[in-house]
């Protein structure tokens, strides 16, 4: 039976929001496991979106950083100005090591730590590739050879499509939704409060509906 709420996260691995969300990425699943669906899906952010300089990247890294009581600061030297805003390469590498059966958080993690907490510049495809293959335990060139496939190439675009088509521009996202219909957006917000109570409303509300079906069946 297909799960009562399905919660699809909406992510870019070189969003330092998306990052900090993790950790209520993982609650919710720990929480909810074998009662909701969880998915995610690439979100591509635009050139103009990212730092021009790693020093106007810091001072994000700052502000972020305290706003989340973190412990530590993030580290900009995966930034390369020249790219101007061209990051697709690592979530490209991502979304090839699903492909290729690596289909939990592990690689995407990997990707998202080597260049925010170790400074790895992953925007090189080949830097991408090595730090993935490592974590998903993939051969590297087969993972190359998929993440610069038309078919990857194409599910990503498309999976920034469909963000775009929430009518949201904030990563992390969330996108909770129920099999009676309700569906709850949640962009730009990284604490798990919200995530954890828009899982729990509808899942309740999901058992109400299931409990009148019970005494009462079908619509007539």
């Amino acid at each position: 039976m297909p799960a009562a709420v399905t919660v699809t996260y909406y992510l870019d691995i070189m969003s330092s929001w998306c990052l900090w969300a993790e950790p209520a990425w993982a609650s919710v699943k720990t929480q909810f496991a074998g009662k909701v669906d969880f998915q995610w899906r690439i979100a591509l952010m635009n050139p103009g979106d990212f730092p021009a300089s790693a020093a106007q990247c810091d001072w994000f890294y700052r502000r972020s950083g305290t706003v989340m009581r973190s412990p530590f600061k993030l580290d900009s030297g995966w930034v390369e100005p020249a790219r101007q805003g061209n990051y697709r390469a690592a979530n490209h590498v991502a979304e090839a090591a699903r492909a290729l059966g690596a289909t939990d958080d592990t690689v995407r993690l990997a990707l998202a730590h080597a260049a925010m907490r170790d400074g790895k510049k992953i925007g090189d495809l080949a830097v991408a590739v090595a730090v993935a293959a490592k974590a998903g335990k993939l051969a590297p060139k087969m993972l190359r050879a998929r993440a610069t496939a038309a078919a990857v190439v194409a599910k990503v675009a498309a999976s920034t499509a469909e963000f775009h088509a929430h009518q949201i521009n904030q990563r992390p996202a969330f996108i909770v939704t129920d099999k009676i219909g309700d569906k709850a957006v949640l962009s730009g917000l990284v604490t798990v409060g919200p995530l954890m109570n828009a899982i729990h409303y509808m899942l309740s509300d999901c058992a109400a509906y299931d409990s009148f079906a019970a005494h009462f069946g079908p619509p007539a």
